[in-house]
Parts: structure tokens; sequence; C-alpha cells
């Protein structure tokens, strides 16, 4: 009886925290072999497995801690510097020619944008652009109309790939292709993390932003499979620009930046304000018309985000 007493007394002993993790093996010595040596109440077998439990814990703590000194503080600088970070030319690009819009809405003029192009880092879409607005093209913006009004960003239609567009281009010599537009955007893409169209940039598109980019798909070619990209409606030709009222980071995968608004952008503002068709693509009968492959559809997507007034260039050009 008295060495069951003497136990009692002991075990509270058990319920304090190890100060090392060299005590662990304590509970073997402590613990144990009186349960074989006496016989105990529940709940003495109770307070010596809620101490061994204690030990185990507090020796794991120990363990954890230890190692957590050991590591050493220059971990996590490593770390960081391994983390991709941004090119320091992305944020610098200085323009290397300016170029202006003068903008009217519906025959009224607004103001003028004045446009800086980034020759150096971008030199095909800055050299597309400018010989575009200076004529030099054998085409111009001129007379040309603003299409499509979006809550980041306004977009130009740019020129017609037919009719007078195209011939006057073709007499001048002139390639609207997007091709090396496109190789082009796929550098700038890669070598430019995060947002690209931030606000006031002019970019142009060389992908619809409205449909979704184009998947790599297996084709059959001469009898040899190759991998080509699906087609998704008509692509642009070149010409069509946007130009950001904010961040619009939906633009990075199809606008190619090729400058900065330097002056005008309360113009800009000014014609992301003017009304434009609203979209229905929430109505049932829309949904079950696309399902259906309803050609109207097409026709009706392509009037979602229109001006109801007409936002035209009156004169366009360079200025150095």
């Amino acid at each position: 009886m008295l060495q069951n007493l003497k136990f009692l007394q002991s075990t509270p002993q058990l319920l304090q925290p190890p100060t090392s993790a060299a005590s662990l093996p304590q509970l073997h010595s402590t613990c144990f072999p009186i349960l074989k040596q006496f016989k105990i109440s529940r709940r003495e077998l109770t307070i010596c497995s809620n101490s061994s439990l204690l030990l185990l814990l507090g020796s794991q703590a120990l363990k954890s801690k230890a190692k957590a000194e050991e590591s050493s503080p220059n971990d996590n600088q490593q770390e960081e510097e391994n983390v991709a970070t941004p090119n320091p030319n992305c944020g610098n690009k200085v323009p290397t020619k300016r170029a202006f819009l003068d903008i009217a809405i519906d025959g009224e003029p607004v103001g003028r944008i004045v446009i800086g192009l980034y020759g150096d880092d971008v030199p095909v879409g800055a050299a597309r652009f400018g010989s575009i607005v200076s004529g030099a093209a054998g085409i111009s913006y001129r007379r040309k109309e603003f299409v499509k009004i979006m809550p980041n960003y306004v977009q130009h239609g740019g020129l017609r790939s037919y009719g007078v567009d195209a011939e006057l281009a073709k007499r001048s010599g002139s390639n609207l292709a997007v091709e090396n537009l496109r190789e082009e955007w796929e550098r700038e893409y890669e070598k430019c993390p995060g947002v690209k169209n931030s606000a006031g940039t002019v970019s142009i598109l060389v992908r619809d932003p409205s449909k979704p980019p184009p998947k790599l798909k297996l084709v059959a070619r001469k009898g040899k499979l190759e991998i080509d990209e699906e087609e998704i409606g008509t692509e642009p030709n070149g010409t069509e620009f946007v130009i950001s009222i904010m961040d619009s980071p939906e633009l990075d995968a199809s606008a190619l930046v090729i400058g900065q608004v330097l002056n005008g952008m309360e113009v800009v503002k000014r014609i992301g304000q003017v009304k434009t068709v609203q979209e229905n693509t929430a109505s049932p009968y829309f949904r079950v018309a696309k399902l259906i492959g309803d050609k109207r559809v097409v026709v009706a997507e392509r009037g979602f985000n229109r001006p109801y007034a007409k936002v035209v260039i009156n004169n366009c050009g360079l200025m150095d």
C-alpha cells in the first residue's frame, strides 16, 4: 500500500514537460516497470498514459524547434532570389516617336490623343502603327471608327482587308499580315510577366479578344500528322488597335502593346462613356439559338458593345 502511495506521489512529476529530447527514455523507466510490478486502478492508469502522451508531444516539439534553429537564415533569401523577377526593360520603355489621333463623336470634335510609340522595344508593331497613322502604307486611320467600347478599353475597327483599303495597301506594297506581329507578341509575352495592357497603353490586336485563344489540334496533311491551331472566327488583319482605359489583363493574350498615351486620356475616357448595345448572352432564347447554331446569333454577337454614336478619327499622323 505504501508503495502504491509513493507511486501516486511521483506521478505528478511526469506531467511536467521535458526540458530536452533526451528525457524521452525516462518514459520506459518510470511508468511501465511499475505497471508490471503492481496492480493499479483505472485512475492511476489514466494518469500514467496521459503523462506519457505529454512526454511524447514535448519531445517532438523540441526536435522540431531544434531543426528550425539549425536551418540557415539565408534559406528564405535564396528562395526569394529564385523567384522570377520582372525584366527591368518592361516597365522602362522609352517612346521613340509620337503619333496623334483627333477624335470626333457624332461629328463634334472632342480632343486629341497623343501616343508615344516604342520603336526600340517593339519595332514591328510600332512601325506598322506609324506607317498607317502617317499614311505611308498607302492607307490611313482617317475617317475610320471605333467599333467596340468595353468597360476597360476601347477598340478601333482598323482597316478592311477587302475593298478600297486592301487595294490601296496592295498598290503601296504594304504587308498587313498579322504573323510577324504575333511573333513579336510572343517574345514580349514571355519576356515581360504581369499585366501588359495597363491603363493608358495602346496595343495592336493579333487575335480576337472576345474569343478564347486557339487550341492545338492534330491534323493529317499529305499523309503526315501535324499539329495546327484550331480556327476560331475571323482573325484580325493587323490594323485593329485598342486603348486601355484601365488595366486590361484580358487583352494580354490577344494584343501587342506598342505604345502609351502621353496626352489626352480624358478623350479616351470620353469615348468610354458613349452608350453601347448591351450584351444579351444571359437570355434563354440567345442560349438556345447559339446551341442549335442559329446564324442570327453570330450577327447579334457582332453588335454587342458597339457604340450608338459614331466615334471617328478625324485626322491622324506622326508628330516627330
